[in-house]
């Protein structure tokens, strides 16, 4: 039995979203700063610019993962897990972490209690995985904490041309099935770009997409059909997006 106090009734503190077992609470001022830094401080709340956590809540049956070193402190029956399930297992997310960026071996939570994030200054974003189709492919670093029922693989560009061009790696984290995810952006909800595509194409001159739906195929061309009208233009080379799914743009690459 554990009761949590100066939390959820905290008036600096207010919860900004909920979505499955994630809720993301926000610190309206950052009031454990020193007289030298507290003019920052307070400009930088007004900016939006604040500490954010997530609370994870963890019951049978219901497990999360959390990005590598993103634990602050657990209450409860909560034991954490490396969710490898073998040698071959050990090794292919070595492996994977290694190309994507991104820690390979990702901790499981699994009991009945609850697991706080460390804070952080970024935006969370909650993400509803099954609205992105097959999957959603993230770009490094945005991950942080996930369902555990939700499968995550490594997947690989379709062409090297996208990644040595593209500037945005050849390997990334993929997310698939039913479940929410929690993504660490450097960019609030409001100023990210949502496009859908239905059999379309989407042309980015920047590597300003965050994530993108797994059924687009992903290549870096010409801004032009000629070389000539591509220096023309002044573009050169863009990302590319065919297909059906949807992309989340950020405005500044």
């Amino acid at each position: 039995m554990y009761t949590i106090k100066n939390l959820k009734n905290n008036p600096n503190i207010e919860m900004t979203a909920q979505a499955g077992p994630f809720t993301i609470w926000e610190y309206k001022q950052e009031r454990s700063t020193n007289i030298a830094d507290a003019s920052m401080e307070y400009y930088a709340s007004k900016m939006n610019i604040r500490k954010r956590q997530v609370l994870c809540q963890v019951s049978r049956g219901e497990g999360i993962v959390l990005q590598a070193g993103a634990m602050q402190w657990t209450a409860g029956n909560v034991n954490a897990t490396t969710g490898v399930k073998g040698v071959g297992d050990f090794f292919g997310k070595m492996i994977g972490g290694s190309v994507t960026g991104e820690a390979g071996i990702k901790p499981e939570y699994q009991g009945e209690g609850v697991v706080m994030t460390e804070p952080t200054y970024k935006y969370l974003l909650p993400v509803d995985v099954s609205e992105w189709g097959s999957g959603i492919v993230l770009e490094d670093g945005m991950f942080l904490a996930c369902s555990e029922r939700l499968e995550r693989k490594v997947v690989s560009r379709k062409s090297l041309s996208s990644a040595v061009a593209g500037n945005e790696g050849l390997f990334n984290l993929c997310l698939r099935g039913s479940g929410v995810a929690i993504l660490e952006s450097r960019y609030p909800k409001e100023e990210l770009i949502e496009i859908t595509l239905e059999n379309d194409e989407l042309k980015i001159d920047g590597s300003m997409a965050v994530a993108w739906s797994a059924d687009l195929q992903f290549t870096v061309e010409r801004a032009g059909k000629t070389l000539v009208g591509s220096a023309a233009s002044g573009e050169g080379l863009v990302n590319v997006f065919r297909g059906t799914g949807k992309v989340l743009m950020a405005p500044v690459a």
